[in-house]
């Protein structure tokens, strides 16, 4: 999804009546700020699980399902689900439209410990310095107009309350968060784990699986929303393994990648994924354009002429699985949620008149 939209999200004010707690103690002011910035649930897919409307529930995430949610047919248990590993893509959080905003970033932070990951793990990643740098060298264009990292003195602002909220932060330097992501993500599938990758980023498609989620961050309604194999199969009308090979004769205005439409304007993506249905992959196409006809002149003409050209849009735009960096097992427990209120509310009240981040 685009990440030019500019809308407001919800914003923070206190609660007119003073709620009591269990104790009969009056909740402290920046709980309840917290409490009304994330009032309300996130949408969600029928695939992901229930979530929680309390900011910070003492009740363990199991407790939260009804006898009906956890019995299958006949009142029979389940079969249980494979446990869950969230990424959150840390950079594109940082704005609203092209414009950095910490207030953002914690407004998302909070909608989404709050909504979404609950206590589950998750593993924050940001780019490392010169990421981009070796794709931009294979396409200048790459994301030349994209503002680098989340802001000069932002970084540690951002790196501190993720660790203050027990969040691991990820780092590899030459490589964007993408990469990072989506090497990890293949280490987290072979412990068998699923994997839930928190981000507003197209590029994180071609991972998509029965196994590997997206959930979106949704500037309009002010919520995350989960982006499962089923919403690509019925947004696309093709399966994620071919999402590369769509985005190569595509492009991606965002990131600065022309398709091939600027060379061949009959070229759309009706041409593309019928030919992509039958042949696969861009790679099988292009070999198979060489040696016969696999479509109409104007089709087999662009396969011919422009092969190099798409290659180099597959080479820029898949993402690398081979970056040195180790998946750590004891990112795998429980998250400790103990101090997301008073840090979260912090955080939030700091960049509430925002201007100045």
């Amino acid at each position: 999804m685009p990440t030019s939209v500019t809308l407001p999200l919800p914003a923070v004010g206190a609660v007119a009546a003073s709620p009591v707690t269990a104790g009969g103690l009056a909740t402290p002011l920046r709980s309840r700020r917290l409490r009304r910035l994330i009032a309300t649930p996130a949408a969600t897919a029928s695939s992901s699980p229930s979530t929680s409307t309390s900011a910070i529930s003492n009740v363990p995430p199991s407790a939260r399902h009804s006898r009906k949610q956890l019995a299958g047919r006949d009142g029979a248990p389940s079969k249980p689900t494979k446990p869950r590993v969230f990424f959150l893509d840390v950079n594109p959080l940082c704005f609203r439209g092209s414009q950095r905003s910490l207030s953002a970033f914690a407004r998302w932070l909070a909608l989404f410990f709050a909504h979404v990951s609950l206590r589950d793990p998750v593993v924050a990643v940001l780019d490392g310095e010169g990421g981009n740098e070796y794709r931009r060298r294979l396409l200048p264009s790459y994301k030349a107009h994209r503002a680098r990292g989340v802001g000069t003195g932002a970084d540690s602002r951002v790196v501190d309350v993720l660790r203050e909220c027990h969040v691991p932060v990820v780092r590899v330097e030459g490589y964007e968060a993408d990469d990072v992501v989506a090497t990890l993500t293949e280490q987290v599938l072979q412990k068998g784990y699923r994997v839930v990758i928190a981000s507003p980023d197209k590029d994180f498609k071609q991972l998509i699986s029965d196994d590997v989620q997206l959930v979106m961050p949704i500037p309009e309604i002010g919520r995350w929303s989960f982006y499962t194999l089923k919403h690509y199969v019925a947004q696309y009308k093709c399966d994620p393994t071919a999402d590369l090979s769509l985005r190569c004769f595509m492009g991606d205005e965002a990131d600065g990648v022309p398709g091939i439409q600027h060379l061949v304007p009959g070229f759309g993506r009706k041409t593309a994924v019928k030919l992509l249905q039958k042949h696969g992959s861009l790679e099988n196409l292009l070999k198979t354009a060489a040696v016969r006809t696999v479509g109409k002149d104007y089709a087999q003409d662009a396969l011919t002429k422009h092969a190099d050209y798409l290659r180099k849009n597959y080479e820029v735009l898949s993402l690398k699985r081979d970056v040195n960096v180790q998946f750590d097992d004891s990112w795998l427990s429980t998250r400790n949620t103990c101090n997301d209120t008073s840090v979260l509310s912090d955080f939030i009240l700091q960049f509430s008149n925002e201007g100045r981040s």
